[in-house]
């Protein structure tokens, strides 16, 4: 199937867990904070989606990132840089 979608998988050496762990602590706090269960379509997952990532993105601090949402922190690198 991925090679029908034109999709490549990406994946590091056996055994190297560190490549994941960003988004798979991002899919832990997705599921622990988001009400897709009481979802009853695809438009109604899609819209609990793009409304938590904008939650995420702009509103959710980060502790490992100087208790800055990620965009205040993209923000704060570049005024840095």
């Amino acid at each position: 199937l991925k090679k029908k979608l034109g999709i490549r998988q990406s994946m590091s050496r056996r055994g190297n867990c560190w490549d994941n762990a960003p988004i798979e602590s991002f899919f832990g706090h997705l599921k622990d904070e988001t009400y897709i269960k009481s979802c009853l379509t695809l438009e109604d997952v899609q819209k609990e989606i793009k409304q938590y990532i904008i939650y995420y993105n702009h509103h959710r601090y980060q502790w490992n990132r100087k208790k800055m949402t990620p965009v205040q922190y993209r923000d704060h690198l570049l005024e840095v840089a």
